[in-house]
């Protein structure tokens, strides 16, 4: 992307003036960045991979064990019996520098191909740098790489080394297999108590924490190392225990499982307890006060949990006597609306038709027909006359009558199907609308 703010600016420009690879930083690389083979065949002939060589060892059992050297190229070996013969591997490396006041780690994506039988062949291109000013900002300059979430090493060698962006896949936290030993360091970086020692912390993560967060810089210079590398990971535990942390050092307490401690403070601080006062935060028996407060959350966990059921245990009464009470009335409301036809009974002597009675009606019909006629409350519909089309007691179809039109809007039977008697029920009910109108106008 294009560079906007000033430092952006200057990062570009004096990325540009930074030195490419020695013939020794090269060198390194390819000698640490890789295993070297030595490929044994069945008959005990051993070739190195790195300078083509081959040779017969009589020292089977060692050569396995403990590797081997080449007389040609003095490479150390690992000895590998199998019938492969090209080697492929990618492997990052990494060059801690400065340049004009900025703390600089410079990436490459080294490759290696090995055939049996030929001299190695190597290639490197740098892909990223971390640029790291002395109050702890940074930006990332590197190359495009290709879009995927399964695989990062996709990189476009050909595209210009440009302000990137370290979104939330992290592409650019790039953990290097090894790092050239001669590394410059800011002033700023050392001030802040760095010794050489990384403590197995990536380079931008540590340096970045000791230049940008002055209890980062307090934890590494006060040796507490393990404390430094869990806060690191865990930036919000860092800003919940951090006032509790420095009470607990001020009074010379040894904390010697910082994950357990913050869970500690964690529960004391769902407990209501004082967060800064020693009796609680630096316990003489620190298991047993551990065990006490966790033991005292999960009983307040469950009384939350069994105040939190009764509430939903109310609102579910309350909503059933709610919907009891509108049932009621929407029962009242129909048998009012429908009052007028509830005594309606169309036959033309073997098909009885008649309205149904009532909103317990509709959810044996619709029970019984397997239709949605209850479900889809049409006891509430405007304009509409429900009736069940009957032979011998047995239901037939359900009937609806748009009382607008006076004419069939459907008549289905179970499961929505139509039965035998279907185009009869309909002739039935439109002949007799006039009876329907009748009772229409005396209501």
């Amino acid at each position: 992307m294009k560079p906007k703010t000033p430092i952006q600016k200057e990062i570009v420009r004096l990325s540009a003036t930074l030195p490419g690879l020695t013939g020794a930083q090269r060198t390194y690389a390819f000698r640490h960045c890789f295993k070297h083979y030595g490929r044994r065949t069945a008959k005990g002939v051993i070739t190195c991979t790195e300078c083509g060589h081959a040779w017969k060892s009589g020292h089977t059992l060692a050569d396995t064990l403990c590797g081997c050297t080449c007389p040609n190229c003095g490479t150390a070996l690992e000895v590998v019996v199998t019938r492969k013969r090209v080697f492929v591997d990618n492997e990052y490396f990494s060059i801690i520098t400065t340049c004009k006041g900025y703390q600089v780690i410079r990436f490459f994506f080294v490759r290696s191909r090995q055939k049996v039988g030929q001299k190695a062949e190597y290639s490197i291109c740098e892909v990223a740098q971390r640029w790291i000013a002395p109050d702890g900002k940074s930006e990332t300059v590197a190359r495009l790489r290709g879009f995927s979430f399964l695989y990062y090493d996709l990189w476009n060698e050909d595209s210009p080394m440009e302000i990137r962006r370290n979104n939330q896949h992290r592409v650019y936290d790039i953990d290097p297999i090894c790092t050239y030993p001669r590394r410059r360091i800011i002033p700023e970086i050392k001030r802040n108590g760095f010794d050489g020692n990384l403590h197995g912390i990536l380079p931008y993560d540590f340096f970045k924490a000791i230049l940008s967060d002055n209890r980062m810089e307090t934890l590494l210079k006060s040796g507490n190392i393990e404390h430094l590398r869990y806060f690191l990971s865990r930036p919000k535990e860092l800003d919940r225990c951090w006032n509790s942390y420095k009470i607990a050092m001020r009074n010379k307490y040894g904390i010697t499982d910082i994950s357990l401690w913050c869970d500690l403070v964690y529960l004391l601080e769902r407990l209501g307890k004082d967060l800064r006062n020693p009796h609680f935060i630096c316990p003489t028996d620190f298991k047993a006060a551990h065990d006490l407060y966790m033991e005292k959350r999960q009983a307040q966990l469950e009384r939350e949990r069994e105040q939190q059921r009764r509430e939903w245990e109310a609102e579910r009464l309350e909503h059933e006597q709610k919907r009891l009470e509108e049932m009621e009335k929407e029962k009242d409301e129909y048998i009012q609306k429908k009052a007028a036809f509830l005594n309606l009974i169309l036959t033309d002597g073997v098909i009885i038709v008649k309205v149904l009675q009532s909103v317990d009606e509709f959810y044996e019909e619709g029970k019984a027909m397997r239709h949605c006629v209850y479900a889809n409350a049409y006891y509430n519909k405007e304009n509409a006359l429900i009736l069940s089309a009957r032979i011998d007691g047995q239901r037939i179809e359900t009937v609806e009558v748009d009382l607008r039109t006076l004419k069939v809007v459907q008549s289905r039977g179970v499961c929505n199907s139509n039965t035998e008697y279907h185009d009869r029920i309909i002739a039935l009910v439109e002949s007799n609308a006039e009876q329907i109108r009748q009772r229409m106008k005396a209501a």
